[in-house]
């Protein structure tokens, strides 16, 4: 059970790096700066501060001796909101972060994302294996990512308040709407824009690194979330009992299984955990 209140842990003002388009990108940093550093993507529609500091990730992540860097996506948080689909390709994703780590100077990480985080985060790990040293994946979707969403019903909600009436492009509007920055057209350009090109995970190019991917047992991507793991040749695979993808990220089984992965401990030269 999760009914014990959560420590709130501060949510400092952003520090902005600069994309390569010229899209201010929002990122937060939390504990001691030589120690071991956790970098944070959040999913769809939410942000850092609601997958991870409200949540408790980011005050049991420095509690265990991490470094915690946390990024809002572009679309999302504090970061700019461009409404240009093609403002948010796979590729421009991966490049964001990329560039955050070179703003903090920092060479290699631990990775934990959620949702379209844990997407981005398969990517980020194959096109740049030399920068994280394992990974955890929590809801990671299958096939293109926001498929389900119907766009046009979407758009037109947003533009000029028409219902929506399919139950799947409902639920994401509603927890667009949960999240008091969030620009919906924003969000809808980014569910279009994430169809374009190549968005798809390839399961005969999976990451190399040790994986923990996590998804809820009543997630509809479950299985589906299964099989991607069973291609990562050092992936392993934890369900989340009792919940779906939207209420995963506040789960306290979630997070004491990362916690319990993120350090090694199975051989592998990065084993070390926390120095």
């Amino acid at each position: 059970m999760d009914a014990a209140p959560l420590v709130r842990t501060e949510m400092p003002s952003p520090s902005f790096i600069m994309s390569q388009e010229g899209y201010q990108i929002a990122t937060y940093s939390w504990g001691d700066r030589d120690a071991e550093p956790v970098l944070c993507v959040h999913g769809f529609a939410s942000s850092c501060r609601d997958n991870w500091v409200e949540t408790g990730w980011v005050r049991d992540l420095t509690r265990a001796g991490y470094r915690v860097i946390g990024v809002d996506q572009r679309g999302h948080g504090a970061s700019d909101k461009p409404r240009d689909k093609r403002a948010y390709s796979m590729g421009a994703f991966v490049s964001d972060l990329l560039t955050v780590l070179d703003t903090y100077l920092i060479d290699d990480v631990r990775y934990v994302g959620y949702s379209l985080g844990a997407r981005v985060g398969w990517q980020f790990a194959v096109d740049a294996p030399e920068h994280v040293s394992r990974a955890v994946l929590g809801g990671i979707p299958d096939g293109r990512p926001l498929a389900r969403l119907q766009i046009e019903q979407a758009r037109a909600y947003a533009e000029e308040g028409i219902p929506v009436e399919d139950p799947v492009t409902r639920n994401y509007v509603t927890l667009a709407e949960r999240v008091p920055t969030n620009d919906l057209l924003a969000l809808v350009a980014l569910a279009e824009g994430m169809r374009l090109g190549d968005a798809d995970p390839d399961p005969d190019r999976p990451p190399g690194q040790p994986i923990l991917f996590a998804t809820g047992s009543e997630d509809a991507i479950l299985e589906r979330s299964k099989k991607l793991a069973a291609c990562a040749p050092r992936g392993t695979f934890q369900e989340i009992p009792d919940r779906h993808h939207f209420n995963t990220p506040g789960s306290r089984v979630f997070r004491q299984s990362a916690l319990g992965f993120l350090p090694g401990g199975d051989g592998d030269a990065d084993a070390a955990g926390p120095r």
